[in-house]
């Protein structure tokens, strides 16, 4: 089993940044995807990065987000630029496109305008 804990999440002024973190312990991951739940809204797909670092992103985040990962580690990121209040959401990780492993608490998201 993997067990998946975000972090790296905050309040900040649109426009700023963040950087999050996905550590996921356990079992070893292949692709890895970010999502996000907005309040009141289905969990959405924000972006994916494969064990060879390829990438993938949601059209909304193109452009201001950046996956990576470091597989020494078992541990991905999520860049986040030009942050704006609709990017307000708790941020999870899981496999891509799978969402097998059992989801983190995750971390939230809050841009302010």
């Amino acid at each position: 089993q993997v067990q998946l804990e975000e972090s790296g999440g905050g309040l900040v002024q649109a426009g700023g940044s963040l950087r999050l973190s996905c550590a996921a312990s356990g079992r070893t991951f292949g692709s890895m995807g970010w999502f996000r739940q907005a309040l009141g809204k289905e969990r959405e797909f924000v972006a994916s990065i494969t064990s060879g670092g390829i990438t993938n992103y949601a059209e909304s985040v193109k452009g201001r987000f950046t996956i990576s990962r470091d597989n020494t580690k078992n541990t991905g990121y999520l860049q986040m630029n030009s942050l704006k209040p609709e990017d307000t959401a708790v941020y999870y990780c899981n496999r891509y496109p799978s969402r097998s492993a059992s989801w983190g608490q995750g971390t939230q998201v809050t841009v302010s305008s």
